[in-house]
């Protein structure tokens, strides 16, 4: 048995970019930057920032590339994959990517529709 399952809320980094692959799927990509505080042994305040790299498809895709922007507070939840491919220089490369199952979007609902309220949830059709 084994679960491979990420959760994160942090702030996006940039505007998503949507593509379409050849058979017409749309897909959107994003980074979210996540902050970690922490006081090391001299007592100085430290904050460590982790970049993820959000990949929605279909009707998630089409949703978070009209409704997400740079700054926006969110929260993702799916699951990760790396793709590796080899450079022209011979290299190895590697991408980690958090597919997304759903996306939160966190703050006031006015951000997104012009109306005050709660967030607002939209979920992939696919089940993990």
């Amino acid at each position: 048995m084994s679960l491979n399952k990420v959760m994160i809320i942090g702030n996006v980094g940039k505007d998503p970019e949507m593509r379409f692959t050849p058979s017409g799927a749309p897909v959107t990509n994003f980074s979210v930057a996540t902050n970690e505080g922490y006081t090391d042994s001299d007592g100085e305040r430290h904050e460590k920032t982790e970049w993820f790299n959000v990949v929605c498809w279909k009707k998630l895709a089409e949703t978070c590339n009209q409704y997400v922007y740079k700054g926006m507070p969110v929260f993702v939840e799916g699951r990760q994959q790396t793709h590796s491919w080899e450079a022209e220089d011979g290299t190895t490369k590697y991408r980690t990517e958090l597919v997304a199952s759903k996306v939160e979007f966190l703050g006031r609902r006015e951000n997104i529709d012009g109306v005050g309220g709660e967030s607002q949830e939209i979920s992939d059709e696919l089940s993990f």
